[in-house]
């Protein structure tokens, strides 16, 4: 991965829920130097969600055609829905800004295998578990069932991080 050693890969990682996305973009509009490094999933867009901005939004063919390509720099299945980022993407943004990467704990950990990278890692989490919960409903993005599901990750979640 040529770039500028000036240049950092920011990770902002936490549970599902514990606001990484809202301050992912508060960053990037503060800090005009970083850049998002915009995903792809499988997952189908949210209603205020835009393709190419938000995710690449591609079939899970696609995504695991990628794979196969060895594309990406780290991807993970989560929620039944890859996520990814492509080598492409951040080899670009690299070299003029630097980026900010809004992941689990899964990419993390696959991004930390490249000691080249200028890397710094940020773990968020709320004050306490039941205020996950309270947020996931509160944003009104997915159903009772999914809801569910990502509170119940925030224990595994949790265990990767110091």
């Amino acid at each position: 991965m040529p770039h500028d050693e000036e240049n950092i890969l920011l990770i902002l990682s936490s549970p599902s829920g514990a606001g990484k996305t809202t301050l992912t973009k508060k960053i990037q509009q503060k800090y005009q130097s970083f850049k998002i490094s915009v995903s792809c999933t499988t997952r189908s867009p949210r209603a205020n969600e835009v393709d190419g901005v938000d995710y690449y939004f591609v079939s899970k063919e696609k995504f695991e055609d990628l794979i196969k390509k060895d594309s990406f720099y780290e991807y993970a299945k989560i929620f039944e829905n890859y996520y990814g980022t492509l080598k492409s993407e951040v080899d670009t943004i690299i070299k003029k800004n630097d980026i900010l990467f809004d992941i689990d704990w899964q990419g993390t950990k696959q991004l930390s295998k490249f000691k080249n990278l200028n890397l710094i890692k940020i773990y968020l989490t709320t004050e306490n578990k039941k205020e996950i919960k309270s947020r996931l409903i509160k944003r009104n993005q997915n159903s009772s069932q999914e809801v569910d599901k990502r509170f119940k990750s925030y224990d595994e979640d949790i265990k990767h991080w110091k």
